[in-house]
Parts: C-alpha cells; structure tokens; sequence
C-alpha cells in the first residue's frame, strides 16, 4: 500500500510558520510601528520592542524577551504591526535587486510549459489527468473516457486526443474555486468506485483545516452537505459514504468519522476516538479498495484497524494491536493482509502476510536484512512491489505472488527496476490493482520529473511523461556526482552533487548552495528542479547533506540523528560544509545553506555553532524556538513530537535540547547574511518562532550582514498556493543568495 507519511516538519521546497500569545507593555529601544521613515532611502531594521518574560526549570531561568510575538488569534495589532514593519524592511532592501529578481523569475517561469497536463492514469473506463492552463495559477481535475474499455492494460496504451476523441471532461476547475480566496489548495481528490461522484478537500487559508465537498461528476452539482473542520485525509466507502478524520483542539487527528452521504455531520459514526495524545490517526485505503485502514501513530509505535467497505455496519476490527516500539503498515491483496512490520529488531522492517479470516496466523514473506530498509510496499492482484533503499539510494523491486486460494510463503526471485542515474529519486505513484502495470515517478539532478509505466511480467518499462523544460535545457550539460564526507566520530555521509560542466571550475572559486533537511526519517533524494537552473546557469554548484536524522541509509541512520543523538544532525552537516571547501567545491565566501521546516531547525543551528563557515543563510519556515514549544502541550503537534525532539520535562532532555535550540543559542558573534521566511497561518511550526529568532538575532549580532524576515500574512507552512507565486518566491530567495554573494549585476 502506499505509505504517504504525514510528517510534523517537513518538506522541503515550500514552507511557512505559525503563532502564539502573550504581550505587555514596557518602554522601547526605538518605535516598532510603521513609520514614515521605514520608507526613506536609509530605512533602518526593525527593532522588536523586548517584554521581559522569564521561564524557569530544574533550576534554570531563560528571559524570553519576545515572548509576547506570539498571538494565537493572529490579530493582535501590534504584532500584525511588527510582522508588516520587517515585509516593509524586506521589501526596501531587495529593492535594488529588484530588476534582478524579475529577470530570474521571468527565467523560471519561461521553462515551464504553463498549457499542460499530467500522465493520464487509467481507472476503470476512465483516464484521469489535471491539466494545467497558460497564465492560469491552479489546474484542472479532468477525465476522459477509454476509447477500447475491454482491450487489456498495456505500458503501451495512450489517451486517444484529437477531434475522434472521446471529449474532455472537466470535474474540478481550481481556477473557478480559487478566484474568492487569497490562499486555495486542494487536498484530496477522491473520485467514488462508481465514477459518479467527486470527493474533495479544499483550504482556503492555509492552515490545513479543511472542508470537504461532494459533487455530481457529470453536471458538478453539490451532493448533500459539505463536512467541516475535518483533515484532508478522506476515502470512500462504498459509493454512497466517506471516511475522514477530525482534529482535536492542539490539531492532532484523534477521531476518524463515517459519514453516509445525504445525511448531516452531526450524525456522522465516531469510528474511533484516540485519547492518548502521543498519537495520531491516520487512513488509507487498499489498492484493492475492499478495505480501509485506520492506523493509530506516534513516532516509534503504529498499530491498525480496519474496515471491511462490503461490511461498514461491522466497524472497525483490530488487524496489529499496540506494542510499544513496534509499526505497522497494512494492505491487501486476495485472500489475506499484508503487513510491514519494523521493530527493534527488523529495524529495516520486514514483511508478512495472514489469512483475512485469521489474522493471528503470520507468514514472513519477506524478512528483515540489516543491509536493505523497506520503505513501502505497493500491493497487485498478482505482485507486491516493494521501495526500498540500499547504500544510500532507492531501488523497486517486484515479486510475484501465488493465486488466490493458493499457499502463500516466503518470497523469491524479486526482479529489480534499472535506473539510468548514479543518483537519483523515485516514487510510488498510483497504479491499477487488477494490471500487470506499475507506474512510478523518477527524477534526479539532471533529470525532469517522469512519469514510467513498467510491465511487471516482461521487464518492459515505457516513459508516460518527461516534463518539458523550456528554455534551451540540456541535461548532457549538466554533472551529477556523490561524495562522502568523513563526521566527526568517524560515519561517512553521502553528500549529492550537480553543477554545470561548462561553467564551473572546482577551484575553490565557485557559489555552492548547500542543502539539508535531517529530521523524521525523511529521505531527500536527488531530485530536479526547474527553477533551480537560475542558480546552475550562473555557474553554481548545487549539493544535498544527506545527514543523520533522515532516513537516506536505513533507520539507524534516523535513530542515530533524534532525541539525545540530534546534535549529529547538525555536526554532520557542517563536516559535509567543511569538506566541501576543503575538495574546493567552493570557498567560505562562496558557501550559502538552506534548510525548510525542522531543516530550519538544522540552519538555526549550525549559524549558531560556526557562523564563520557560511556566507548566506536561508531558514524557511524554521522550527528554531525548539525547547519552548516543546514545554508547551497546548501547541499543535508538540506532544506527539516527544518521542522525536525528547520531552524537556525531563532534566536530561531539557539541558540537551537547550544546549542546541536555535533562539536560546544566540550570541554576540558575527553571522551570515540571513534571510528566514514565515507564514502567519502556519499550523505545523508558529510564526512566532521565526520571529522572534529574527528580533533576538538583531539585538545580538555585531556584523552589518543583511538580515531579512519575510513573512507571508495570508498563507501556512507551505507557501502561497499558486504555481506562479511559488516561482516568484524561489526568485526571490535566489536574489538574495546572489545579493548576498555580491555577484548582482549592476543596474543598467
């Protein structure tokens, strides 16, 4: 089944904070309102008004003198007032580049094909696609029918276009949607076993609470009442009821909801209510679409529940029960479930099978080796596919499995995808259950998102879709490379590497932006990015720290980077910096980092501990003020974070996550050039976090490097939600590495 890991802090190229409260009034260093002067030629940073509010534990006493930044309500004028005043600063001080930015964006959005659409994919006797339209920012849900509805599924089939076509469909025009609201994102887009009906998710702030909508596919008409409040996790059942979850009021998913349609919310069946706050609901549906699965997580431990669609008056049945330190992911395929189970010992997880009429009857399948972690599993009437990741990078492999009513033992002879790439990224995509035909995504460095359809009985794999990238791009141009850089204690990490052969002379000379991430098990893969050529056209060199705390070389690599190990997440970016300028990739003077979410986190810290290493720094949506909000049970998602940060509760965890947490480390030294970005509605890491990093650091830094804090009033942890926003965003941010580089043209 596909495993789509809700993850607190995570991704990775678009994010943004959140908020909270608390405000007094003492006297000020210098006004923070808008001022007239904010728009004289010699404007000077805002400087945060400082309210001495102290915090003590085991002894230990930390003033916090932006404490009252955080406003729950997010109205509190004069902290709307601050947040505008430093957008204002921004805004002046990127003025001068600003003929740059617009170049850089006009470059970026000139490689992207705006009329487009995506890999049609085959459900039933329909192919379904979105499609994308020139100038418009948001898509298209579409479909259309099957010409040959009985020829059998092939990688070779094509959606018929053309005038003896059948015609297109349109189910879900975003645009339309989106034209009353500054933020739209949809979240779900479930379309009824039947293909009668349309299920969506739709958030118009930001924040990810949602609202679902149902809607006649063929006239768009709205079918009963829409659900409110909910989660954009949402399944079918049947054709004529959903499944979904609801949020309690620190926004963890504790209750999961049938709702039978034509009949009112509050009548909805509470399938399940998890009390316990560590842990989150979380729901998937079998690629067979006979069941539902109801799983019940925290960070170490996952057990599930299903429900039988043909049975919903039965509820839900216990399938793995709770076990500490034990997580389960399920799915199914003829006669029996399929579980992966990872424990502490299959830390790499393996996989079993039982009878669907006695699961307490387990066969292993596939065992557990120390050497390959298995990160998802994709079930087939006749195949189970499996992701997993050796050596650093992930590979698919597919086995084939007995028919239904037949034995079912362990598991041999897996045939392994070929990838053309040293280094590069794949992923699951959804495929027709009843076929021979898996569909997956593959990038790397040098190569746009594709899309392949792979015969699993021949070995054939066809390409579906390459992006089109505009603009004269040559992937041939381009080096892709991986280097291991040594950590302090000795463990080697993988660094992923691309430049342009042209361009770059690997003598020390060369801009180098450096990402990392490091946290949750995440795994950043080499992957492409279009807007990323702005910065390789200009001659740099672009690198990923694949360091300790993501989950790029099993789960060791994980448990090796969280909880009283994390500050390894921080050493071993800093040794990939450092080796970096040693094999003269690039200088000190030429090294910019970037990190998003608890990659933020990771930024914080390493301009903390050698701010000398790096000449620019960008902290997106940065998860910085670690040890406050995780002492603080009423913010969202912090209780369920214990078991990845630690519980500062206790002595041992409190002094360590202090000893690293980004605001509490400031000091009087000189950084980087830093630009941090926020979202006001961001409900996965507070606004308020961001911004009071930003308001401590210029009260204590001694250089005159620019200091940016750029917070979007309108949106959350991901961003504005248009396409074409998000490219003027990434314009922005590489305007301001090359600002901060002085590499900036001068106007003509």
């Amino acid at each position: 089944m596909l495993q789509i890991r809700p993850l607190f802090l995570v991704n990775f190229d678009q994010f943004v904070k959140l908020f909270k409260s608390s405000s007094s009034t003492i006297s000020l260093r210098r006004s923070w309102s808008v001022r007239a002067s904010l728009f004289s030629s010699n404007m000077e940073p805002p400087i945060a008004k400082k309210v001495k509010h102290d915090m003590e534990m085991f002894g230990d006493v930390r003033v916090d003198n932006y404490y009252w930044l955080r406003d729950d309500s997010r109205s509190d004028p004069q902290v709307l007032a601050y947040l505008r005043e430093e957008n204002a600063y921004t805004d002046h001080l990127m003025s001068g580049t600003k003929q740059l930015e617009d170049q850089i964006y006009k470059e970026i959005r000139g490689r992207l094909k705006e009329d487009d659409i995506s890999a049609p994919l085959r459900r039933g006797p329909y192919y379904y696609y979105k499609r994308t339209l020139e100038g418009k920012e948001y898509a298209q849900h579409c479909r259309r029918l099957v010409a040959n509805i009985g020829a059998e599924a092939s990688v070779y089939d094509t959606m018929p276009t053309g005038p003896d076509a059948p015609p297109e469909h349109v189910l879900l025009d975003e645009n339309i949607k989106a034209q009353e609201h500054a933020f739209y994102s949809i979240g779900a887009f479930k379309v009824s076993p039947n293909n009668r009906l349309v299920a969506y998710a739709e958030d118009t702030k930001g924040d990810e609470i949602y609202t679902i909508y149902v809607i006649d596919a063929d006239s768009q008409t709205p079918v009963g009442e829409h659900l409110v409040g909910v989660t954009s996790d949402l399944e079918w059942a049947g054709d004529d009821a959903l499944v979904y979850t609801t949020r309690d009021e620190i926004l963890r998913p504790d209750k999961v909801w049938l709702h039978k349609l034509g009949t009112k919310q509050s009548t909805d069946l509470c399938l399940y209510h998890e009390k316990d706050t560590m842990f989150s609901l979380d729901l998937d549906a079998s690629e067979s679409k006979k069941f539902l699965f109801v799983s019940s997580e925290s960070k170490i431990t996952r057990f599930i529940f299903y429900l039988d669609i043909s049975k919903t008056e039965d509820g839900l049945t216990v399938l793995t029960p709770r076990l500490d330190g034990t997580d389960t992911w399920a799915s199914h395929s003829g006669d029996h479930f399929f579980i992966k189970r990872r424990s502490d010992e299959c830390f790499n997880s393996e996989i079993l099978a039982c009878p669907l009429d006695k699961t307490s009857a387990t066969t292993v399948v596939l065992p557990h080796r120390p050497s390959v972690n298995i990160q998802e599993m994709q079930l087939f009437n006749d195949h189970l596919v499996v992701y997993e990741r050796e050596n650093g990078l992930p590979k698919i492999t597919v086995y084939c499995l007995p028919a239904t009513g037949e034995p079912l033992g362990r598991l041999q002879g897996g045939k392994t995808v070929d990838f053309v790439d040293a280094i590069y990224s794949v992923d699951p995509s959804e495929s027709q259950f009843s076929s021979s035909i898996l569909r997956f995504r593959y990038s790397s460095l040098r190569t746009p998102p594709s899309v392949y359809d792979y015969d699993m009985n021949s070995g054939i794999s066809v390409v579906k879709k390459i992006d089109v990238v505009l603009g004269g791009f040559d992937s041939a141009n381009f080096i892709t490379e991986r280097q291991w850089a040594t950590a302090a204690d000795g463990t080697q990490i993988p660094i992923s590497i691309v430049y342009r052969k042209d361009l770059v002379k690997l003598d020390g000379s060369d801009a180098l932006l450096l990402y990392g991430y490091g946290s949750y098990e995440v795994c950043i893969d080499p992957y492409f990015k279009a807007s990323r050529l702005s910065l390789l056209d200009r001659g740099f060199i672009f690198a990923i720290a694949h360091i300790r705390g993501g989950g790029e070389m099993g789960r060791p690599w994980y448990e090796n980077g969280k909880l009283l190990k994390k500050k390894n997440t921080f050493t071993d970016f800093i040794a990939c910096a450092e080796y970096l300028v040693e094999k003269k990739y690039c200088s000190k003077e030429k090294l910019c980092i970037e990190g998003r979410s608890a990659g933020g986190l990771l930024i914080g810290a390493v301009i903390n501990m050698r701010p000398d290493l790096f000449k620019a720094a960008v902290a997106g949506v940065p998860f910085v003020d670690v040890l406050t909000t995780m002492l603080d049970p009423t913010i969202p998602l912090t209780t369920s974070e214990w078991e990845e940060w630690g519980d500062p509760r206790k002595e041992e965890f409190y002094f360590y996550m202090k000893s690293y947490s980004p605001v509490d480390n400031i000091a009087a030294q000189n950084y980087p050039a830093i630009l941090v970005t926020a979202g006001l509605n961001d409900t996965r890491v507070m606004y308020s976090e961001p911004a009071k990093f930003v308001a401590k650091l210029r009260d204590m830094k001694t250089d005159d490097n620019i200091l940016l804090f750029k917070c979007e009033l309108g949106a959350g942890h991901f961003s504005k939600s248009g396409r074409f926003e998000k490219l003027q965003e990434d314009a922005f941010i590489y305007t301001f590495i090359i600002k901060a580089l002085n590499m900036a043209p001068a106007l003509s």
